[in-house]
């Protein structure tokens, strides 16, 4: 028997530092059309759904194939609101209405560099597993060891100072959550959080990672995405 597979995109409409985030033109198309096309053609998803509190989005998301089943409750699209929270809602909304799935993925609204050949190595993996999950990860591009903070005197302070003489290449190398995609089987019962061993790290490189939360950091992912399409070329 063929698994089911779901992927929700939450979108909620009243994003501050970035007004409009999730639907605005993004190198010629709004942003969230890039996750939903990357979920399209993995081929893995028996439903693309956006969750969204937002009739705009709602229409941005239904014209590039998204199914938008549902309006989000204002309570769940808050500034305090966390993305468990509402894709438990939609999964919930999903099973009231006859629609059960064996796996769900969650894929963030801003996320213009996914592959879906990721989304497709993570399901793979993790249906071949007694994993829960899977999802996005990245190195870091300098060695966590070494880090340090400014603190209340304006003046550096190292968080493990017995490392200031190391070598960067004798650390173990550290990983970071991409911010792209969450797989998960939805009749698993998790006991642990997503960054634990109950999860399978789907590795992406640094060249395909930027998180999007300020206009620079906006402006940084469509000179990324300008770059490796002109590599394709």
């Amino acid at each position: 028997m063929k698994n089911k597979c779901v992927a929700i995109i939450p979108a909620r409409g009243g994003s501050k530092r970035i007004p409009r985030k999730n639907i605005k033109n993004f190198l010629g198309k709004p942003i969230i059309a890039y996750s939903i096309e990357a979920a399209l053609e993995s081929k893995l998803f028996e439903d693309v759904i956006v969750s969204t509190d937002n009739e705009e989005i709602a229409e941005v998301a239904k014209k590039y194939g998204a199914l938008v089943p549902f309006i989000r409750p204002k309570r769940l699209a808050d500034d305090f609101t966390g993305t468990a929270d509402v894709v438990a809602h939609s999964i919930s909304w999903l099973k009231e209405n006859g629609r059960i799935y064996d796996y769900v993925c969650t894929i963030y609204a801003t996320a213009p560099l996914l592959q879906p050949e990721y989304l497709i190595e993570a399901f793979n993996k993790l249906h071949n597993s007694d994993a829960i999950n899977a999802f996005s990860i990245t190195s870091m591009p300098f060695p966590i060891q070494r880090t340090f903070k400014i603190n209340y005197d304006n003046r550096c302070e190292m968080f493990w100072p017995e490392n200031f003489t190391k070598r960067s290449q004798d650390f173990e190398e550290a990983y970071q959550d991409a911010g792209q995609f969450y797989w998960t089987k939805t009749r698993s019962e998790q006991k642990r959080n997503m960054f634990d061993i109950d999860s399978i790290p789907i590795i992406i490189p640094r060249y395909l990672v930027q998180d999007i939360d300020t206009l620079e950091d906006w402006t940084r992912a469509e000179l990324m995405y300008q770059v490796l399409n002109e590599k394709i070329k």
